[in-house]
């Protein structure tokens, strides 16, 4: 799998409270830019801890600064469940797109170690 820097969300992104991804793309117009579609793909970089829970979503919105985000796809994962190496979301990106995307992380209690990498791709490596 090659990985464009411009997909890149988060690489590996510390995931101690909720926070977006650190980057943003923005895809110049709304709607479905990629003809045969792409994957949103979420990596464990650093095994989770203290956290009972980590929440992963694909957001998208009409501004920059996503006022009014909407959630295109979203998963919650337990903590035990987001150990290092682990791809634990990877799905298709559904049509209705809008200019921006970017990640956004839910933990639910208080993590004390735990790094994710989100990113857009047109091929997903399951190993």
């Amino acid at each position: 799998m090659l990985l464009d820097q411009n997909a890149v969300l988060s690489d590996a992104q510390a995931v101690a409270a909720n926070a977006a991804s650190e980057n943003v793309m923005d895809l110049g117009v709304a709607g479905n830019a990629v003809p045969g579609g792409l994957f949103a793909v979420c990596r464990v970089d650093e095994t989770v801890a203290g956290a009972s829970a980590v929440g992963v979503a694909l957001q998208t919105a009409d501004t920059e600064d996503f006022a009014t985000p909407q959630e295109l796809a979203g998963a919650s994962f337990a903590a035990a469940d987001l150990t290092a190496g682990k791809t634990v979301f990877a799905v298709a990106v559904p049509a209705g797109v809008k200019r921006y995307v970017r990640a956004y992380y839910t933990v639910t209690g208080s993590a004390t170690a735990g790094k994710l990498s989100f990113f857009l791709t047109d091929a997903v490596d399951m190993k």
